[in-house]
């Protein structure tokens, strides 16, 4: 079966200090982070989409766009739906929703790439060999 739109998938995790906004960085507070949304939301993606793949091919994540709309503290189940809304050649869309146990905490898009594997990482290693930066 070919990458369509309307294929869904969906990821879920239990909010723990490990994945909250003061463990992240990216806040000073215990409840979960939302680098730690943005994760979810790449998982439920690939998970929508990783049964019709074929064999060497692979996604890269390129573009994400979240409102975090809600806090949700430890202890708390959150789930990740995304839905696959657009193809256009490599381009594959999904649109995401997330949801504690009481409420949607977040919404937002994500775009990823449709890549050969070996052929990305090839290219990508290639940059540690032709870099001229320094630290």
């Amino acid at each position: 079966m070919a990458l369509v739109p309307g294929l869904r998938g969906e990821a879920a995790e239990e909010v723990t200090a490990e994945n909250t906004a003061l463990r992240y960085g990216s806040g000073s507070v215990e409840v979960y982070a939302t680098p730690a949304v943005v994760a979810l939301v790449e998982r439920a993606a690939i998970a929508a989409i990783a049964p019709y793949m074929a064999a060497g091919e692979t996604t890269v994540g390129t573009r994400v766009e979240v409102r975090h709309l809600a806090a949700t503290p430890v202890g708390m189940q959150v789930r990740a739906m995304a839905e696959l809304v657009e193809v256009e050649g490599r381009r594959l869309l999904f649109r995401a929703e997330i949801y504690d146990e009481a409420e949607k905490v977040a919404e937002g898009s994500h775009e990823r790439f449709l890549v050969e594997e070996e052929r990305f990482l090839r290219k990508a290693f290639a940059k540690r060999k032709a870099s001229t930066l320094t630290p």
